[in-house]
């Protein structure tokens, strides 16, 4: 139990410091609102006066699909580098299949147009 005791005591002082400053900030920070505080913000792009009612291009979709294509491969190479000499052969054959269906979404993602920026 006394192993604990310092990673509970610093998740309560973040807890405590979290809460703090979010209740000082609705306190004391300015609450002037306008119209142009209240509108959607779209990295710099001025907001579509209508709504595309729920449609978004497929470059949307794509650019996802890529960062999760990627962020799942690092996540699973990264623990399988550090212990490859343990896994032995059904790790690399493991990680060969692995390796195969990212392959597979990634050859999709290039033939729908996802690595090109027109």
């Amino acid at each position: 139990m006394n192993v604990f005791v310092p990673i509970l005591v610093l998740g309560v002082i973040a807890v405590v410091f979290a809460v703090v400053s979010v209740v000082i900030a609705s306190v004391v920070g300015p609450k002037r609102y306008n119209r142009a505080k209240l509108e959607a913000y779209e990295c710099g792009i001025e907001p579509a006066a209508q709504p595309m009612a729920g449609r978004f291009p497929i470059k949307y979709y794509l650019t996802a699909m890529l960062f999760i294509i990627f962020g799942i491969e690092i996540v699973f190479l990264y623990p399988w580098a550090i212990h490859f000499d343990e896994l032995g052969l059904f790790g690399l054959a493991a990680m060969a299949l692995f390796i195969f269906n990212v392959s597979v979404a990634y050859a999709y993602e290039w033939r729908r147009g996802g690595l090109s920026w027109d």
